[in-house]
């Protein structure tokens, strides 16, 4: 089993930005695929961001630019770089991980985080 604690969230204002961490445990980080999701009020399940263990990484075309995903291997942990915050990027933040790069396509990821909230005030 692989655990997930997720730190960072909070409250900033519309062009702010926030950097949030997943550390990961309970398995060989580097060999794992990390991910992060977000649900933002009375709307589904999305995927924001995605890095492979080989580091490469993708981005959800409402993010990219302004969002950024990396790891750090030696810590065990995964980052979301947060910049030009706009309202909308309000939502419940998850972090996710699994042994296959391709369970973020469907979703199905076998490790999740409890959720951190972000909220962007404008």
């Amino acid at each position: 089993q692989v655990q997930l604690v997720e730190s960072g969230g909070g409250l900033v204002q519309a062009g702010g930005s926030l950097t949030l961490s997943c550390a990961a445990s309970g398995s060989t980080f580097s060999i794992l695929a990390m991910g992060w999701y977000r649900q933002p009020p009375g709307k589904q399940r999305e995927l924001v961001a995605v890095i492979g263990s080989d580091d490469i990484t993708k981005h959800a075309d409402s993010v990219q630019g302004r969002f950024t995903i990396s790891r750090d291997n030696a810590k065990n942990t995964v980052y979301l770089q947060m910049n030009s915050l706009k309202p909308e990027d309000t939502a419940l933040y998850y972090c996710a991980a699994d042994h296959f790069e391709y369970a973020f396509t469907s979703g199905r990821v076998n490790y999740w985080g409890q959720g951190t909230r972000v909220t962007v005030s404008s």
